[in-house]
Formats: structure tokens, C-alpha cells, sequence
């Protein structure tokens, strides 16, 4: 694990090629299944991430947050089998789409270890919130580092399970 003011990354490795791993994550459909943090629920998208610029929605709960809500993810990283990122913003309680991020990120870096194994990277970054209002009100990390471990655990578990 590494953090500092603005970020956390957590590493694992995985008994699953790059692939199959890199497979799941880009599935919006089934972020729920390794979401350590338990506020996602399901996604309205089913087409899989397939390049940088996408976006996706997800169902989300979460008490801090009022309860249910939906946020749209804007894809920001995107290399085949080796990482995939994306930085969310809630949609307006109009329920209107956001038109641009609010900056934190969600980072998966895939590092292959051979045929079965992959060297899992997660890291949750907030360095590009700019909001004092918004920093102060989220009181960043909003997700513990123990959540994010669980999700890397969830992934694991999940990458099994096709």
C-alpha cells in the first residue's frame, strides 16, 4: 500500500491472466461484484469500456451521499490489458448529466506476472479536486484503504467466476 495527501494505491496479485482480469473491469456490468466498498449496486450500461472518452453509469448507495444516487464515469485510462480508469461525478438531483468529472479517479494498472498471474494495482486518487467545497464536504479518501484492499479480494474471487 501506498498514500499520501491525495491518493491511495493498493497491490495484489492475482492468480488470473491480465486478460481475464482486464475482461472484467472494462464490464460495467459486474463492477458490482468487486466493489469493496459496497456503494455500487448495478449498472445501467451493459456494453463493455473499449476505449478512453466512454462513459458509463452506475446505480450507486451510499448513506453520506443521501441514500441512493447515480453517477456518470468518465473513462480516463484505457491500455488493452494493462489499465483502466475512470473519474465519476453524480448526476444532479434533477437528474441530470454531468457534463464533466469533479476529479477524483479510480485507476486499475495490470501487470502481468506470467501465464495465471497478474500483479493487481488499485489506486484511488483525488489530486485533481480543486473544489474547497467539494474536498471539505467528501472529506477525502471518502473509501478506506481496508475497502479497497476488499474490492482487489473481490476481484480476485470474481475473475473465478465467470
Amino acid at each position: 500500500m501506498t498514500s499520501n495527501e491525495s491518493h491511495v494505491t493498493v497491490t495484489r496479485t492475482i492468480d488470473a491472466p491480465a486478460k481475464d482480469l482486464f475482461s472484467l473491469l472494462t464490464l460495467p456490468a459486474r463492477h458490482h461484484e468487486f466493489d469493496g466498498s459496497g456503494t455500487v449496486r448495478n449498472s445501467d450500461d451493459t456494453e463493455r469500456i473499449d476505449k478512453s472518452g466512454e462513459k458509463f453509469v452506475m446505480n450507486m448507495h451510499r448513506d453520506a451521499m443521501g441514500g441512493d444516487y447515480r453517477t456518470h464515469n468518465f473513462v480516463t485510462a484505457y491500455d488493452e490489458n494493462k489499465m483502466v480508469g475512470w473519474q465519476p461525478a453524480p448526476e444532479a438531483d434533477d437528474g441530470t448529466a454531468p457534463t464533466e468529472p469533479l476529479g477524483w479517479e479510480w485507476l486499475y494498472e495490470l501487470k502481468s506476472q506470467g501465464a495465471d498471474s497478474t500483479e493487481v494495482s488499485l489506486t484511488y486518487d483525488w489530486s485533481k479536486v480543486t473544489d474547497e467545497k467539494l474536498l471539505k464536504q467528501v472529506g477525502f479518501p471518502a473509501i478506506p484503504e481496508e475497502d479497497l484492499e476488499q474490492s482487489l479480494n473481490l476481484l480476485a474471487a470474481a475473475v473465478t467466476n465467470p
